[in-house]
C-alpha cells in the first residue's frame, strides 16, 4: 500500500509533541503552554486531537480498502479485532488503577467495588480512548459525511446531556482523566473529523481539497471557541461574554482550577470550557478544527511539495511502538530528573530522552519492524 507523506509526517509531528508535554511538561522552568491546565486549550492540549484526528484518516482509507476488497462484513470483523487487540494493549500498558495487598481486601471489593477502583482513572489514558472510540465509531466510518457528522454531533450532544446531569463534576472531582470513562463520546469528534479529512483528499491534494481542509480547520477552530464562550454567558456572575481566546491562560486560571476541583452544584455552566480532563465539547470541536488546519498545511508541504523529515517518517510511520517505547523511557528517566532542575539539565534531558526514544524506533525500522494492530 502506498503511504502517504503528509499522515507520516503529520503523525510524526504529533509523535514528537507527544514526547515533549508527556515528559518534559513536569519541569518548573519550562513555559507552561506545554502542561495541561484544564482552564483553557493550551499546546499541550492540542496534541492528543491529533492523534485520534490521524486514526480517523487511516481508520477510513483502511476499512474502505479492506471492504472493497473483502467485503463488508469481513473489513467489519478486522477492524473490530484489530480494535479489541489495542484495547487490550492499552490496558497492559496504562494499568489498572488501585490494588490490593490480600485475598480478603480482593474479595471485600466485590465486582462493583473491583470495576469502580481499578478502571477509575488510570486505564482510560491515549491508547484505551483511541480503541474504545474506534470501536464506537466502527458502525459508520465506511457511511457518507451527513452520516458521520450527525453521528459526532449526536455523541457530542450525549455527552454534554450525561454531563450537565453528574458525569462533569463526576470526572473533575474524582478525578477522571481525558473525558474519563465516557470520553469516547466526544473523542469521537477529531476521529470523524479525520476521516472527513481522507475524504477531502483521496482524489489528490489538489489546491481546492487543501483550501477546504483548511477553511473548514479555521470553521471548527471558531465554533469551539464559540462553545467555550457559552461558559461565560452561562454564569450570572460573569462580566463579559467572551472566553479567553485558546493559548492564553484565563487571568483567574488558578482560582478557576481551585474552583472546578470544588465544582459546586450550580456549576453546569462550566462544562463548556475547553478542558481536555473533561473531554468538553468545546475543547474536541477546537481541537478537532487545529488539527485539520495543520494537517492542511503538512499536505501542501508534504504530497504536493517534497517536504520531508526522515526523524518525523522513523516516527510516524511506527506510531504505536513509540507510544509504548517512550512510557518506557519516561519511567526510567523520571526519578533522576526533578521538577525544579536548572534549565541546562532539562535541556540535556529531553535531548537524552527524544535520542533514546528514537534510536529504538529506528532501530526497529531498519529492521522492518513496525508494531500495528
Amino acid at each position: 500500500m502506498t503511504r502517504i507523506a503528509s499522515l507520516d509526517q503529520f503523525r510524526g509531528y504529533t509523535v514528537l509533541g507527544m514526547f515533549l508535554v508527556n515528559f518534559a511538561a513536569g519541569f518548573a522552568v519550562l513555559p507552561d503552554l506545554i502542561r495541561h491546565h484544564h482552564t483553557y486549550c493550551s499546546y499541550a492540549d492540542t496534541i492528543m486531537p491529533q492523534f485520534f484526528f490521524a486514526v480517523g484518516f487511516a481508520y477510513r482509507l483502511t476499512y474502505l480498502r479492506n471492504r472493497a476488497a473483502n467485503g463488508t462484513t469481513a473489513a467489519m470483523g478486522r477492524a473490530l479485532r484489530r480494535n479489541l487487540g489495542l484495547l487490550l494493549l492499552g490496558i497492559v500498558v496504562h494499568r489498572l488503577e488501585g490494588g490490593v495487598r490480600s485475598w480478603e481486601e480482593l474479595t471485600s471489593l466485590g465486582l462493583d467495588g473491583f470495576l469502580q477502583t481499578a478502571f477509575q482513572r488510570r486505564p482510560f489514558e491515549t491508547l484505551v480512548h483511541i480503541a474504545v472510540t474506534s470501536l464506537w465509531v466502527l458502525p459508520v466510518i465506511g457511511a457518507g459525511a451527513g452520516v458521520r457528522i450527525g453521528f459526532a454531533l449526536g455523541s457530542a450532544g450525549v455527552f454534554w446531556l450525561v454531563s450537565r446531569d453528574f458525569y462533569y463534576t463526576w470526572v473533575m472531582t474524582r478525578p477522571g482523566i481525558d473525558g474519563g470513562p465516557l470520553g469516547f463520546l466526544t473523542w469521537t469528534v477529531p476521529v470523524l473529523v479525520g476521516s472527513l479529512a481522507y475524504d477531502a483528499v483521496s482524489a489528490g491534494p489538489t489546491p481546492s481539497a487543501i483550501r477546504r481542509l483548511l477553511g473548514w480547520g479555521v470553521v471548527l477552530m471558531a465554533l469551539g471557541y464559540g462553545l467555550s464562550c457559552l461558559w461565560r454567558a452561562l454564569d450570572p456572575d460573569a462580566t463579559t461574554f467572551f472566553a479567553d481566546p485558546p493559548f492564553v491562560a484565563p487571568a483567574n486560571s488558578e482560582d478557576l482550577r481551585q474552583q472546578l476541583s470544588k465544582m459546586p452544584e450550580n456549576a453546569s455552566h462550566m462544562l463548556w470550557i475547553m478542558s481536555q480532563r473533561a473531554g468538553s465539547p468545546s475543547y474536541q470541536v477546537f481541537g478537532a478544527g487545529f488539527a485539520l488546519a495543520l494537517y492542511a498545511l503538512f499536505v501542501w508541504a508534504c504530497d504536493r511539495g517534497n517536504f520531508r523529515l526522515a526523524v518525523l517518517e522513523t516516527f510516524g510511520t511506527n506510531a504505536l511502538a513509540a507510544y509504548v517505547i517512550h512510557e518506557l523511557v519516561g519511567a526510567a528517566m523520571h526519578p533522576y530528573t526533578p521538577r525544579d532542575a536548572p534549565l541546562w539539565y532539562v535541556l540535556a534531558s529531553i535531548a537524552m530522552f527524544f535520542t533514546i526514544c528514537w534510536l529504538f524506533v529506528r532501530h526497529l525500522e531498519k529492521h522492518k519492524l513496525f508494531l500495528r494492530l
